[in-house]
């Protein structure tokens, strides 16, 4: 029960030259003010009105931007602002009462209020106040234009150019409330912190309230127990409440992310603090010390997921309705961890509150990136110690949080310039943050930043790497191996292709000062994984080479995740850029704008699996085969091996038994399976090759159900030369569409191309004589019975089958 309510039922926006009005009262009466949504964005507002097109956004950054509303109220208030972006001027009545430079601080302030009362916010430039700011840094960064950027506290989304469209972010970006009289007892501020003490729960819990009948007696409770909360002010309660024997909260790949109402109770009435999670989380450095991973509850995790940036760039919303299609997403796609870069906002209560229900770990950086911040500012340094000080004391509350760290690329980029290592520190990362983070929230580790180990921040072999070899580097797969990646919170990047034709205006993702772009890097790999000339299959057949293109994304980091899990790798994480797109075209993210999954997605979606079957050419030993089991549950499992020559021609098959406790994992090598020497790799090379594809399935040993499958091509992509033979058949039932597929030989990549529909899996293979049930989606293209295709795609445009259906 919150006492607090939005504040104006109307807000007006109008924009005005910088400086063109210092007061409200100087405003001009000609000013074409129009409707604008609080919370929310000048852009939103501006697009709404049909002055601002998100494809080519004008700059924001160059005006003022004036917000205004009425409201009634008498008396004493309380106004908060929960964010305003940036910088601002709020006046009440004709006087102000607020000057801020921090988007991510929020504020409140105590107003007496006259009846009807008038509000207005000023949204000063940006632009004119980095042209006065003055003062040299002692390094510059290359990841956006105006270094002096680094003297404001704002997202650096909309500036970092070559990402995304310059979509700046203007405006109360999140809500403007009023603290409003209403019963005996309101709740203010709650903070509630959940720990484990052993196998027991413990709840901290203290309230700022509004108290208007004395001092009542107050209940605390949580899965059914009830404690006494005390006094400990006229408007402030405490209380400790344990819990004996609590069920633990836990990533969804690992076991049930667990959480327990809880409650405050004053009479009849009941005011609800939301859910809780108990659960331990460690830093294991390994046995070198040079290692990093995440221990949750004792166990060891291999952390899985994708960098996150904004549910919508114009917006900046963050509520539960927004956020929770992409949130759910990631948990689809098995995603066990997502990051908040130091690139992008502070996220709100309900993008942790979903992430604790859906069992999603959140690392997430405080909002600094690749900048030499004047923290020796005096005014600077305490504006970003409120603000790291309101941000723990909100999330700390959620068992989701796993990692709180300084920021992202500072001194990789410092180190990256040549400069020498007195140059990558600060105190800002070094002594600031973890002083606070380790104050309000010892039981959550703390990293000075992403990157950082070794002998240079970005060396990858030791603690926190940005692996970007195979990726942007343009190096070979075996590099994920070569490179002893330790741990990767970002990885991988590549121009992820969606469904449809790209438009000639949508966005390739390029580094800033770079002279290529992620599609060159997506087509290196056609190049290197099919022996496909990208611009010369671009140009014979366009349609076969965006299939390509869609695959090729999905098959490196599949590739790359298989060999990172392997039992024997000292990988312990791979966060992958990015979980969505900042625009149209081929992004980064694995999921399109739209929101429409990518084949890189299903691909993940296979890589991330719990329970696991991946495969690693060794070489003259062989190919071994990894069994992964991370769920609760111990697993029984059949493993199919079967090596096939043109399609279907069984050269060898051979099945077993495993077993695996309960997040366990197993290697065996396949001669350990076959029992005698048979060259899988084809690396001995004796005479004509006897393969050119062996397949693992794993199955359920009791239900027979496919739990995992893996392929390996031992000629390469491109040896895989005969006609899969699809078949397809179009069927409906009371959950809606889907597509039966059947293949007589070998079919590689499965893809559906259906306007207005999309698989709920995509990219796998089907063994010769195997049939598949493919659900189809609808994307809210276009309504009736499907129409489309399915393809099986190999690197020769002659060998890509399609059959289709209708």
């Amino acid at each position: 029960m919150t006492c607090y309510r939005p504040l104006g039922a109307e807000w007006r926006l109008a924009c005005t030259a910088p400086g063109a009005a210092t007061r409200p009262d100087e405003l001009s009466d000609t000013l074409d003010w129009i409707g604008a949504p609080v919370p929310g964005t000048a852009a939103q507002a501006l697009r709404a009105a049909g002055r601002w097109i998100e494809a080519e956004p004008a700059p924001l950054h160059e005006k003022d931007i004036w917000y205004r509303t009425n409201f009634p109220g008498s008396g004493r208030r309380v106004l908060r602002f929960n964010g305003l972006a940036t910088l601002a001027e709020v006046w009440l009545n004709g006087r102000s009462i607020l000057v801020s430079d921090n988007m991510f601080l929020a504020e409140e302030i105590e107003v007496d209020l006259e009846g009807e009362n008038e509000l207005f916010v000023a949204f000063r430039s940006l632009d004119a106040e980095l042209a006065r700011r003055k003062g040299r840094a002692r390094w510059r960064t290359a990841l956006v234009a105006n270094n002096a950027l680094r003297h404001v506290r704002t997202t650096l989304l909309g500036h970092m150019t070559g990402w995304q469209p310059p979509i700046h972010a203007v405006g109360p970006w999140r809500s403007i409330d009023i603290l409003e009289p209403a019963g005996p007892l309101q709740l203010r501020a709650a903070d509630v912190r959940a720990t484990l003490d052993g196998a027991d729960g413990v709840v901290e819990v203290t309230l700022q309230v509004v108290s208007r009948g004395g001092t009542p007696p107050v209940h605390l409770e949580v899965g059914g127990k009830s404690e006494p909360l005390r006094w400990t002010g006229e408007d402030r309660l405490e209380g400790r409440l344990r819990l004996r024997d609590v069920r633990k909260w836990w990533p969804h790949t690992h076991g049930e992310p667990f959480l327990y109402p809880a409650r405050v109770l004053v009479g009849e009435i009941e005011i609800d603090l939301g859910r809780i999670g108990f659960r331990s989380i460690e830093i294991d450095l390994g046995s070198d010390g040079r290692g990093f991973g995440f221990r949750i509850n004792g166990q060891s995790v291999f952390a899985r997921g994708a960098c996150w940036s904004a549910a919508d760039l114009v917006t900046l919303a963050a509520d539960r309705t927004v956020l929770l299609p992409w949130l759910q997403q990631a948990r689809d796609c098995h995603m066990n961890m997502i990051r908040v870069a130091g690139t992008m906002t502070y996220e709100s209560d309900d993008f942790f509150a979903l992430c604790d229900e859906l069992g999603i770990l959140v690392w997430h950086d405080f909002m600094f990136a690749s900048m030499d911040y004047p923290i020796g500012d005096p005014a600077f340094r305490a504006s970003v110690e409120r603000e790291a000080q309101q941000f723990i004391s909100r999330a700390r509350s959620h068992p989701s949080l796993a990692l709180l760290c300084g920021g992202s690329e500072i001194a990789q980029q410092a180190a990256m310039l040549g400069l020498p290592p007195t140059l990558w520190s600060s105190p800002l990362y070094d002594e600031i943050l973890p002083g606070i983070a380790n104050s309000l929230c010892p039981d959550v580790p703390y990293l000075a930043q992403s990157p950082e180990g070794g002998d240079l921040p970005f060396r990858t072999d030791a603690g926190v790497s940005h692996y970007y070899g195979v990726g942007a580097y343009r190096r070979p797969l075996e590099d994920a191996r070569r490179a002893g990646v330790r741990f990767a919170s970002e990885c991988l990047a590549l121009a992820n292709t969606g469904a449809g034709l790209p438009q000639a205006s949508e966005m390739i993702p390029h580094d800033r000062g770079a002279d290529w772009d992620f599609v060159a890097v997506r087509d290196h790999y056609l190049g290197q994984l099919y022996g496909v000339d990208a611009a010369r299959a671009r140009a014979e057949d366009s349609a076969h080479y965006l299939r390509l293109a869609r695959a090729v994304s999905g098959e490196v980091m599949e590739a790359v995740v298989a060999e990172w899990r392997r039992p024997a790798s000292p990988c312990e994480g791979a966060l992958v850029w990015m979980l969505k797109d900042l625009g149209p075209g081929p992004g980064w993210g694995v999921i399109d704008w739209t929101g429409v999954p990518k084949l890189a997605w299903h691909a993940l979606r296979r890589a991330f699996r719990p329970i696991q079957v991946v495969l690693s050419d060794e070489g003259l030993n062989g190919l071994d085969v990894h069994v992964i089991n991370d769920t609760a549950a111990p697993l029984r499992a059949r493993l199919l091996l079967i090596c096939l020559q043109a399609g279907d021609v069984v050269t060898m098959r051979r099945e077993c038994e495993v077993e695996l406790p309960a997040h366990g994992a197993r290697t065996l090598s396949t001669a350990e399976i076959i029992g005698s020497f048979f060259d899988v790799t084809y690396a001995y090379r004796f005479g004509a090759p006897a393969l050119d594809v062996a397949a693992v399935t794993l199955s359920d040993a009791s239900t027979g159900a496919r739990l995992a499958e893996a392929a390996h091509y031992p000629l390469g992509r491109a040896g895989l030369a005969h006609d899969p033979g699809l078949s397809a058949t179009l069927e409906q039932d009371e959950t809606g569409w889907s597509v039966v597929v059947q293949a007589t030989r070998f079919a590689p990549c499965i893809q559906v191309e259906a306007p207005g529909h999309r698989g709920a899996e995509e990219g796998f293979f089907l063994l010769p004589g195997e049939r598949r049930r493919m659900v189809l989606v609808p994307t809210g293209e276009r309504e009736g019975r499907p129409t489309g295709q399915i393809v099986s795609v190999a690197p020769q445009r002659d060998r890509t089958a399609s059959v289709r259906f209708s």
